[in-house]
């Protein structure tokens, strides 16, 4: 029996709210539970020495990266959720059609060419991500249905891997480094102002994603099928990419790799709630948040004081799981 969709929609936005206190209290810092309405509410001069390095820890590095991981993981499941209703097919995600590799390529050759900071990196992984997906269209329209985008994909995919490869013979040793942990994943570089500039930007177009839902819903049913319901397959297929694509470049360019929230959390939304996007594009949203707050905590915890990269927990966590899932759909 499906659970409603406002229960659903309750107890997933009640189990994120609590995951973002709990793991902002946690950490090489240990933050009281009990302290944080403290900490949040009193002026600064009455509050202790440690309340106030508590305060800190707190107000500009926990919050700020608990919030962000909320944000990447669910918008890294939305786009997920929408490449699998696109292609009809449950392995898709961003990085199928070169979207992600784009956005890394643009991204490695940032930390080669330009020194790396975030005002170079972020408009070259955008610029990648954006770059890929429209060579990946033009060569796949030559082709009915979506064969031609996914071969079109498998070539850009190459293409950027062997570009990369290129550009890590080139690094120099603190270059190298910066692209190993990068390709690694991290959420350590989120700030306040970072969250400002690209929290609205994904939220609006992840809510824009949304809307598609009858669309999608018809997708189900064969392009053609879609067709006679009235719905312009062709554009809707090139909107949906390039949504898409606008999502996954910003949201690299700031976390780097992290792979299987965009694969596994769509499954686990729909065993959930059923196949109705509706209900399931909002759920992956809220399941994807979910799972990358407790990825990151782990991620935290683990090798205390020093913390792992978040890519491999997702991969370590997200690998078996998906393969656990391969197995039970065979059974």
């Amino acid at each position: 029996m499906l659970i409603p969709n406002w229960l659903a929609g309750l107890l997933a936005t009640g189990v994120l709210l609590i995951l973002l206190v709990f793991t902002a209290s946690h950490g090489a810092v240990q933050i009281p539970l009990s302290a944080i309405p403290d900490l949040l509410l009193m002026n600064a001069p009455l509050l202790s020495d440690e309340q106030q390095f508590w305060r800190d820890v707190l107000l500009e590095i926990r919050l700020p990266r608990v919030l962000f991981a909320a944000l990447a993981g669910g918008v890294l499941a939305l786009a997920g959720a929408t490449m699998q209703a696109l292609f009809r097919n449950p392995l898709a995600e961003p990085g199928l059609i070169g979207i992600s590799s784009g956005a890394s390529l643009g991204a490695v050759s940032a930390i080669v060419l330009g020194g790396g900071s975030f005002a170079i990196l972020a408009p070259a992984a955008f610029l990648g991500s954006i770059l890929a997906t429209a060579l990946a269209y033009h060569l796949g329209r030559r082709y009915a249905g979506m064969a031609g985008l996914l071969l079109a994909g498998i070539a850009i995919n190459a293409i950027c891997g062997s570009l990369m490869g290129l550009f890590t013979y080139l690094a120099d040793d603190n270059q190298l480094r910066s692209l190993t942990f990068w390709n690694m994943g991290s959420l350590a570089g989120a700030t306040w102002q970072r969250l400002a500039l690209l929290g609205p930007f994904l939220l609006l177009i992840s809510i824009w994603i949304m809307r598609y839902w009858r669309a999608m819903n018809a997708l189900l049913l064969g392009e053609r099928e879609a067709l006679h319901l009235g719905f312009a397959i062709k554009g809707l297929r090139r909107k949906l990419i390039v949504l898409v694509a606008l999502l996954i470049g910003p949201l690299v360019a700031a976390t780097g790799g992290i792979g299987f929230v965009g694969l596994v959390v769509p499954h686990c939304a729909r065993m959930l709630l059923g196949a109705d996007h509706r209900r399931l594009l909002p759920a992956s949203f809220l399941l994807g948040a979910i799972a990358l707050v407790l990825a990151d905590y782990i991620a935290r915890i683990a090798v205390v004081p020093a913390e792992l990269p978040i890519g491999v927990v997702t991969s370590l966590i997200g690998g078996p799981f998906f393969l656990w899932l391969l197995l039970s759909r065979k059974s």
